[in-house]
């Protein structure tokens, strides 16, 4: 039995916050309003839960957040949640708060902690009805082709790099900069070439420390004693990829003294800079239609899935919501993550051939 009118539906964010979190939130009051649900927000994720900490969603705050990025109910990583004892108190806490459904916005870990939930009683003697909806600006969920915060993450790198050879030109530089994504490397690679960088390291194609020096100093080389001689080269690294900025400045600044000294290198860390920042228009999008299926498809009956969008490497059949959201269990993206990031789905494979593909492209 789904969602009857009057039912409270919690929502959370959780883990790193990522834009278009707010958006989602303000997606997961309305529809929930117009399907005559009680809506209330979670404080700081799981924290909160388990201390009971829930409030009105209010849908005036909402609109103006879905503006920005973050998340006006807060985010954090309990550290007694993912415990036996945390999460028999959770449960617990989903009785008094009378919770029927709960809708989980965030990553893997968000996930993870969404499933530990399933089975909890309700006040009513049912069962608690779980939803994911995936954010994370690093985009290395399983099951979606595209997660909250991607395409905002990959227009802030952009723009930044955009600024950087500015001066880099300016000033006949050499620039090392390093983006976020954890293990995975498609902020670096999609921003790279949408930026125009001169090489990409990311950790998909496993290179040796050695090799990435090698390979970056070939770049810099053949961009400046060339026929069409460049006055500067961007070098973009993923934060997961082998190689210390510092020591692979140092090293290729070594390797260039002898033919051409005055070559002057520069890092940046774009850093957690990368998160902030208002929500892209398909970001605002995204967390609408996403969280438009999750709540309709609870309030059907539905439980157990995360909403995710159609796209390469995704299975399943559309959803009756939306021709391009499909519900797929938990449990299967907490697993096709795994092997996702160990590199074992065909994604994972097509991502390391085309980024090798790449290499030498953009290189010229």
């Amino acid at each position: 039995m789904g969602l009857r009118r009057g039912d409270r539906l919690g929502v959370l964010t959780s883990g790193g916050d990522a834009p278009g979190m707010n958006a989602a939130l303000r997606a997961v009051a309305r529809v929930g309003a117009e399907l005559g649900l009680d809506v209330v927000g979670v404080e700081d994720g799981y924290t909160g839960l388990l201390e009971g900490r829930v409030r009105t969603m209010d849908l005036a705050v909402l609109d103006d957040a879905a503006r920005r990025g973050g998340t006006v109910l807060g985010t954090a990583r309990s550290k007694v949640f993912p415990t036996p004892e945390g999460q028999a108190r959770a449960r617990e806490k989903v009785v008094a708060l009378g919770l029927r459904g709960l809708v989980v916005i965030g990553g893997n870990g968000s996930l993870a902690g969404a499933r530990s939930l399933l089975g909890a009683r309700t006040d009513e003697g049912g069962t608690l009805a779980v939803a994911g909806v995936p954010a994370s600006i690093d985009n290395d969920l399983g099951c979606t082709s595209m997660a909250l915060g991607v395409d905002t993450a990959m227009n802030t790198i952009v723009e930044a790099i955009d600024r950087i050879d500015d001066t880099a030109s300016a000033h006949h530089r050499t620039f090392f900069i390093e983006v976020m994504g954890r293990d995975c490397g498609y902020l670096a690679m999609t921003a790279g070439i949408a930026a125009g960088a001169d090489a990409v390291l990311v950790p998909e194609v496993d290179r040796s420390e050695a090799d990435r020096i090698a390979h970056v100093t070939d770049v810099v080389l053949r961009a400046y004693e060339g026929k069409s001689a460049r006055r500067r080269v961007l070098v973009i690294k993923a934060e997961g990829a082998r190689v210390d900025l510092a020591v692979l400045k140092r090293e290729v600044e070594a390797r260039l003294a002898a033919r051409v000294p005055d070559v002057d290198t520069r890092i940046t860390v774009l850093g957690h800079v990368v998160r902030g920042g208002s929500p892209t228009a398909f970001d605002r999008l995204l967390a609408a239609r996403l969280c438009n299926a999750a709540v309709r498809a609870l309030a059907d009956g539905e439980q157990d899935f995360m909403a995710g969008w159609l796209g390469a490497g995704v299975d399943g059949a559309p959803t009756a919501y939306d021709p391009s959201v499909v519900l797929t269990p938990i449990a299967t993206v907490l697993d096709e993550t795994a092997k996702m990031m160990r590199g074992e789905t065909a994604l994972a494979a097509w991502r390391r051939r085309v980024y090798r593909e790449v290499e030498p492209i953009i290189a010229r």
